[in-house]
């Protein structure tokens, strides 16, 4: 499992490493243009089973943190699902790899 540090409080979420990837593309694209933005998920029941939400801005410093060396192969299709989400008025909401078996739910801790 990879993680996303989030600011400088240091929070921590847990995505799979194929996860985080296509989440950096994404984050990365919005961010470059200096769009700011939502980024919600729901969260894994080990820590409460509800649903968690942070503000992305180029001025939050933002930590991509792989556990694994390889970097997987990119699934266009998820990307541009992730990409319509992030420019709705709703923000970047995860969802998972279309036409694949479910992921683990992020695990965030502060």
């Amino acid at each position: 499992m990879g993680k996303l540090v989030y600011g400088d409080a240091g929070t921590e979420i847990e995505f799979d490493d194929r996860v985080l990837t296509h989440l950096q593309i994404v984050i990365g694209a919005k961010l470059r243009r200096r769009e700011s933005f939502f980024f919600s998920w729901k969260d894994d029941p080990s820590v409460g089973d509800g649903r968690s939400s942070i503000w992305l801005d180029s001025s939050v410093p933002l930590y991509f943190r792989f556990s694994g060396s390889r970097v997987p192969t990119i699934n266009r299709d998820w990307i541009t699902a992730m990409t319509a989400s992030a420019n709705s008025g709703a923000g970047l909401t995860f969802i998972e790899e279309p036409g694949e078996p479910s992921t683990p739910l992020p695990k965030s801790t502060a």
